[in-house]
């Protein structure tokens, strides 16, 4: 019935996990679901035969949401 690949499962799996953390109203909870979706992008990126653009802009915004995360929660 649908003609899906792994490769397009994955890709379509992070759009749906980030567009998800963009409705969240609590920004912790934002960060920590935006980073499964940046780090499913990164695994996108090296199944789609290593696409840096999408690996180089997804792990730096990973890299952003844990930076904010660990300083909020050390702060407690």
């Amino acid at each position: 019935m649908f003609d899906i690949t792994l490769t397009e499962l994955v890709g379509y799996l992070a759009s749906l996990v980030l567009m998800i953390s963009f409705l969240m109203k609590n920004i912790n909870t934002l960060r920590i679901i935006n980073s499964t979706g940046c780090l499913l992008f990164v695994v996108y990126g090296f199944m789609l035969t290593t696409s840096w653009p999408i690996i180089i802009s997804n792990s730096f915004i990973l890299g952003v949401n844990i930076y904010y995360l660990i300083k909020h929660f050390r702060s407690k």
